[in-house]
């Protein structure tokens, strides 16, 4: 029989008194993995904040929108991501994570593929919040304002014939594909190539109560930015919460013509259920990793939330033309810093809830 203390002798042999001396620990280990490769451990993540782009540096400069997450959420770790658009922050305490994904639904699908498959972190049961700017409709909302999506329409999958030809008893030049035509009623199944995406309605309507009172400031330049918006009265309004679908396309496309489309496009889509309300680039192509990664067991589809914050309209007001509006805008949005203000005090509201009461929503996504 072999004794305690030879047992205890071989073990000590076998480890180098170094290693004894430095235990490592699992933080370390992961930032000592190399990037796409196998990594030993995987750092739980609980909250994983999905950005688009940012103006400069992630600190000390005019921020985009990742800027305010990183300073305010202190992700000061930061492990290298060569597989995908930029690195990636994290915070070891809070285990909240932190992405920009590069804009556009090529690079947020990408780079949130990239991270679902990356063995350094377990992504399980974490949840994600897609944050970012965007136009909004000024029949529903102002800049500033923040909107909760429950859905996620694509408006780059179409056919499309140039205006100029387009026969004259079409509305648009631009309709669905397997379609007839933009006349065509017929429902389609949008799963089939990625159209529209619901998220989990009662999760998003959760968020929703969670933040719906909380007062946004308003200022002298966001009131003179809505000013001109009198035939809109939701579009008038100081910046509020509220519930609103996203049309995500790569093109960013503006005016009142373009407006009627993208409402009638959500509605297709949605089979009438829901309410275009912000214009953006990425959230399809980022949902649509989510759904494969969902497939392989990496992520939970439901728990991903969209918050899209006004920082410019999707159309000028009445009497404006829409060309010089858009170039206008173009030289800076009247609502930006106050939609990167809004996104992450209306954001955090959720995360610190999350967290706040993480055994219970770790089980159980809430509602």
């Amino acid at each position: 029989m072999i004794r305690p203390f030879l047992i205890a002798l071989l073990a000590g042999l076998l480890i180098s008194p170094a290693a004894q001396a430095r235990p490592t620990s699992a933080l370390a280990t992961a930032l000592a993995c190399k990037p796409a490769a196998p990594c030993p451990v995987a750092l739980p993540v609980k909250v994983v904040i999905v950005t688009m782009f940012e103006i400069g540096k992630d600190s000390g400069d005019a921020p985009g929108e990742f800027q305010l997450w990183n300073e305010r959420r202190n992700l000061s770790v930061r492990f290298a991501n060569p597989q995908a658009y930029h690195d990636i922050r994290y915070n070891p305490a809070t285990q909240v994570l932190g992405i920009v994904t590069g804009m556009g639904s090529i690079r947020s699908a990408t780079s949130t593929l990239a991270l679902g498959l990356d063995s350094r972190f377990d992504l399980r049961k974490a949840y994600w919040l897609v944050a970012g700017i965007a136009g909004v409709d000024p029949a529903d909302a102002s800049v500033g304002s923040t909107a909760w999506a429950h859905y996620l329409v694509d408006g780059d999958l179409a056919h499309e014939i140039d205006p100029r030809e387009t026969p004259p008893d079409w509305k648009y030049g631009y309709f669905a594909l397997h379609s007839k035509g933009p006349q065509d009623p017929t429902p389609l199944d949008p799963s089939i190539n990625g159209e529209a995406f619901e998220l989990n309605g009662a999760l998003a309507d959760w968020a929703f109560a969670l933040t719906k009172d909380i007062a946004l400031p308003d200022d002298a330049g966001l009131a003179a930015a809505r000013a001109g918006y009198t035939a809109t009265p939701q579009g008038q309004r100081p910046p509020f919460v509220l519930k609103g679908d996203n049309l995500a396309a790569m093109t960013f496309w503006h005016g009142a013509k373009m407006n009627a489309w993208a409402n009638d496009w959500v509605k297709f889509w949605t089979h009438g259920k829901g309410e275009f309300v912000t214009s953006a680039m990425e959230e399809t192509g980022t949902f649509q990793s989510i759904e494969f990664l969902a497939r392989a067991g990496r992520v939970d589809r439901n728990r991903v939330l969209v918050l899209r914050g006004a920082s410019n309209y999707t159309m000028p007001p009445a009497g404006e033309d829409a060309a010089a509006y858009l170039l206008r805008e173009n030289q800076g949005y009247a609502g930006m810093k106050a939609a990167l203000e809004n996104l992450y005090t209306v954001g955090s509201k959720v995360i610190d809830e999350l967290l706040a009461h993480w055994p219970q929503y770790k089980a159980v996504p809430p509602k």
